[in-house]
């Protein structure tokens, strides 16, 4: 048997290419010395896996900022809006185009938005979305793939490159213009593919890995002749060419035949997600072809059941034998952390259960000694499997008690919404178009040592408290000279928004370095929720109520919901992931109750995460939106009519959702527009959302300060499409990862623009 890994972490377990990148864009370090560092972690994670025995070893699964931009640029499918920028470049495959299509350009004359931005399929990791105009030409722009491949080479290592598939790349993309769809854009870049995997074995390259985690969706029969055709094509070009075709984050289903009838070497399932597509797969597999099993889970930090695992392996082996297997992780390793081995704080009752990207990448070759005969193996492993299921840590009786109470009046409000909305306007004498923020301000380099050293036992909680206190104190009076009319606290105590809570609910545990990407350099350290979930004890009304003393303005309580707390940590996997949604939403509900009875009348329950954990397929989706919505009420429901309830939602297409998103009932939400141009908004309108809705004017993503006249701009797209007195001015998300003098900018745009939407329509 071979061992395949589909691709592992970029950023550095000390996450030095995010602060390379960063130290890059502020001009602190050279082009030369961040490559350099590029160059030193693609070394370091090839050999890893080298040494550690693995046959298929990734390239090009490395990437400065996103591999789906990375695709556009080889293909050049780059955007038309940066065209005079590209032809101002010396090298018109530079990183300044690559970051620039990243993160908007704005200097040198130019002022150019970035490209949108979207979650990949149910995970929280963000891509660039394709933007596919009618006048593009599509050519191998960028040759990085064949580059890296050459590169790993001449370290010794022969790599399998990674590449998303074509018909991923192009579903996974906008068509701007109604004038071409799916066949045209295939005919345009399949030439591009070819050549771009004809460049690559003429390189030296055995394998390459075409990722098409579509298959594991709902598929038009249009689109299924459309995969036929682009393999039957690459494999006319490329007869010695071994593609394995990865598929993962589900499984094939309905699209089983299809899959199996595609001319490739080996085909990658997901068995983790789908255990049971393994006897479909098989029971009509095609003698040619080999399997890659993923049954080493690539999205969660569970070691790995062996047992299982074996069972899963030996039935396949017994069907096609095993000459024909390949072992696997589920899917790439980019969505875990680096090694278990540098967290030196966790519980060791606790990090015995856990394994890490590197200690997964050894299951797959303990899985494959095992097969050989390595029974101790086996018996560790399973001795550890006992321990976590009789382990006392992980019940609490009282909350599995609680949830055995719960009523559907726990998930009602009092009144309806135009009650409410009568109520609350009363309550809060709001302007039209009431201008507020999402919730966090910039988290400055003081402010973050100032946590570090309360963390480290530098300096006393007494002292800490103090410097939160007047930071808190600063951001109000500076609201409120901005003129905003509903106010935050700053959020400067909170490291994450779900780390923050976490930390101070029962069932969870933290890691100290265990990183994983969100999106371009933006990383995060998810919480594991390995136990019984409860509130010990209020987690925000301190810094809420503080703040709400220093102005007759309000000031928003903000929390984060339960699905969102789900979908960003790594969740229990010994029970329904919805039993643990459900504890989550307890205890969010006990906080909600105490900010209210603390004199908080706007409470902010953020839920950006409840489209990011959409099951892939439609037939599953009702029951999940259910259940989200009914977490999400038992969260905020207990308010009287005259509290103002606030969620917040970013970069998730909401049009198959709409109709839920108004059964969360909640008095406002805000959602990210400003990259889509208010095109998401759309959904709203369309379905006649009955609240009231903040459609972002301003894409915190990116360092650019949009003017007021194009935030006025958005502002009339909006007022066309909802009634003005339904309508909030804010950013699209938190400004967390902002810098202030930005910020200052463009907030006092922001609220410029407000005003001038209220006189107008005065």
């Amino acid at each position: 048997m071979l061992t395949n890994i589909p691709g592992y972490p970029r950023i550095g377990s000390q996450r030095e290419l995010k602060k390379a990148c960063e130290n890059y864009w502020t001009g602190k370090i050279s082009l030369e010395r961040l490559e350099l560092t590029a160059r030193q972690l693609r070394k370091q994670h090839w050999s890893l896996l080298q040494d550690a025995g693995i046959n298929l070893i990734p390239s090009n699964d490395f990437s400065y900022y996103d591999q789906v931009l990375d695709m556009c640029l080889t293909m050049g499918v780059i955007p038309a809006r940066f065209k005079a920028l590209q032809q101002t470049l010396a090298n018109p495959a530079c990183l300044e185009l690559y970051f620039a299509m990243a993160r908007g350009y704005q200097k040198n004359n130019f002022d150019i938005t970035a490209m949108e931005m979207t979650k990949w399929f149910d995970t929280n990791y963000h891509y660039l979305v394709p933007e596919f105009e009618a006048e593009q030409q599509y050519t191998l722009h960028s040759r990085k793939c064949v580059e890296e491949f050459k590169e790993a080479l001449s370290l010794g290592i022969v790599t399998k490159p990674v590449l998303i598939g074509p018909l991923t790349f192009i579903l996974s993309g906008k068509i701007k213009d109604s004038s071409i769809g799916y066949n045209t854009l295939l005919e345009r870049l399949l030439p591009v593919y070819i050549q771009l995997l004809t460049e690559l074995h003429n390189a030296g390259a055995e394998w390459v890995q075409l990722d098409e985690p579509c298959l594991v969706t709902d598929l038009e029969p249009a689109t299924r002749e459309l995969y036929r055709r682009a393999y039957a094509s690459i494999k006319r070009a490329l007869p010695t060419l071994n593609i394995l075709l990865t598929t993962y984050f589900g499984g094939l289903e309905d699209n089983t035949d299809l899959a199996l009838q595609l001319p490739v070497q080996a085909l990658h399932i997901d068995l983790v997600r789908a255990p049971e597509q393994l006897e479909t797969v098989l029971s009509n597999f095609p003698e040619a072809m080999q399997l890659s099993l993923g049954v080493v889970d690539g999205r969660n930090i569970w070691k790995n059941d062996y047992v299982s695992s074996v069972a899963l392996i030996t039935q396949a082996i017994n069907s096609i034998g095993s000459e024909r297997i390949l072992l696997a992780t589920s899917c790439s390793l980019l969505h875990t952390p680096y090694n278990l081995d540098n967290e030196t704080a966790l519980p060791q009752e606790i990090k015995q259960w856990m394994a890490f990207a590197e200690q997964k990448v050894a299951e797959v070759i303990a899985l494959k000694d095992i097969i050989a005969g390595d029974k101790n193996l086996l018996e560790e492993n399973q001795q550890v499997m006992n321990s976590r299921k009789t382990a006392a840590s992980i019940h609490i009786p009282a909350v599995k008690a609680r949830m055995q109470n719960i009523a559907d009046t726990d998930m009602q409000r009092h009144s309806t919404f135009p009650v409410r909305q009568s109520l609350q306007q009363s309550a809060l004498k709001l302007p039209l178009f009431p201008t507020t923020t999402i919730g966090s301000f910039p988290q400055t380099d003081e402010i973050r040592q100032l946590r570090a050293n309360l963390k480290k036992g530098n300096i006393s909680l007494e002292t800490y408290d103090t410097d939160i206190r007047t930071a808190i104190t600063q951001a109000i009076h500076w609201q409120e000279h901005l003129g905003l009319d509903v106010l935050v606290h700053g959020e400067f105590e909170r490291n994450d928004m779900v780390e923050y809570f976490g930390e101070q609910l029962q069932g969870f545990v933290f890691t100290q370095h265990g990183w994983v990407q969100s999106y371009g350099t933006r990383c995060v350290k998810p919480p594991v929720i390995f136990g019984d979930v409860q509130r010990p004890k209020p987690m925000t009304v301190g810094w809420s109520s503080y703040a709400q003393s220093l102005t007759n303005k309000p000031v928003k309580g903000m929390l984060t919901g339960p699905i969102t707390i789900l979908q960003w940590s790594f969740v229990r996997n010994d029970q329904p992931r919805m039993q643990t949604a459900f504890q989550l939403a307890l205890a969010i509900r006990d906080e909600v109750k105490d900010l209210e009875d603390a004199g908080i009348t706007v409470i902010q329950v953020d839920e950006p995460a409840l489209r990011e954990g959409l099951p892939l397929r439609k037939a599953r989706r009702p029951a999940y939106l259910q259940q989200s919505v009914a977490a999400f009420r038992l969260a905020v429901s207990t308010v009287a009519d005259a509290t103002q309830i606030h969620t917040h939602m970013c970069y998730a297409e909401f049009n198959d959702i709409i109709e839920h998103i108004a059964a969360m009932d909640a008095d406002v939400i805000t959602i990210e527009t400003s990259r889509s141009q208010m095109e998401l908004l759309e959904a709203f309108a369309h379905f006649h959302y009955p609240n009231e809705t903040g459609p972002g004017v301003y894409d915190i993503h990116s360092p650019r300060v949009p003017a007021v006249a194009e935030m006025e701009a958005l502002l009339h797209k909006a007022a066309k499409l909802l009634p003005p007195r339904n309508i909030w001015v804010n950013p699209d998300c938190g400004l967390k990862t902002r810098k202030w003098p930005e910020t200052e900018m463009a907030l006092r745009n922001m609220v410029t623009a407000a005003k001038n939407m209220r006189a107008q329509a005065n």
